[in-house]
């Protein structure tokens, strides 16, 4: 299994929703391509080539180098966004519901750490169209973060004097986590996701 197929946390179906055989093979082979030697450094030829198929084969699927980067950015923040959801829409206490999303986005940015760090990090490389409707997924992420914060400093379980810089401090800290995590180091994406569910409790005063 390769590194961008091993993404998304394990999940046997990761990237499944692209079809044909062809593109997902392109698209894997993209993102490997990116987390490797940077969007701009990589050519549609590198692309086509890890994927075994020749550069003319690749435009059949995708008019643009950017479009792969677009597909991969709008598929990625997607999936963290439905993570967060499920936390935020679970039945729970709110240290109960942000302890599982921060667990279950850090399990994501670490098992999934080669296709997150092009997701994340990527950004700026997309042109204006496509950077403005990832940032309205981002901003739809750090709302489903806000409001469990929300909640804990409204029924007096958190103490946080502010939130949106709190909310920005707990997405940071989880989203680093695909700069660094490596299968070789001494935890597992599951340790992880505790490790930093337990730190954030103790950020927000969860009492």
């Amino acid at each position: 299994m390769s590194t961008a197929e091993e993404t998304t946390a394990g999940d046997p179906q990761a990237w499944a929703e692209v079809t044909p055989d062809a593109a997902r093979r392109l698209l894997i082979a993209a993102v490997e391509a990116f987390a490797e030697r940077g969007y701009h450094a990589t050519t549609t030829r590198d692309i086509a080539g890890r994927a075994g198929m020749s550069p003319a084969a690749l435009y059949i699927h995708y008019k643009t180098k950017e479009e792969l980067l677009h597909r991969i950015s709008r598929i990625g923040h997607e999936k963290a966004l439905d993570i967060l959801r499920t936390a935020a829409g679970r039945e729970g206490s709110a240290a109960e519901r942000l302890a599982d999303a921060v667990s279950s986005f850090v399990r994501w940015h670490a098992g999934g750490r080669t296709t997150a760090r092009v997701v994340q990090y990527e950004l700026d490389s997309l042109g204006p169209d496509a950077r403005a409707e990832i940032l309205a997924l981002r901003r739809q992420v750090d709302a489903e973060v806000r409001g469990i914060v929300e909640d804990g400093v409204a029924d007096g379980s958190f103490d946080v004097p502010d939130v949106k810089g709190t909310t920005l401090a707990i997405l940071s800290l989880c989203i680093d986590v695909a700069r660094w995590f490596s299968l070789d180091g001494p935890r597992t994406p599951d340790e992880v996701g505790a490790l930093y569910a337990d730190l954030v409790l103790r950020m927000v005063g969860s009492k």
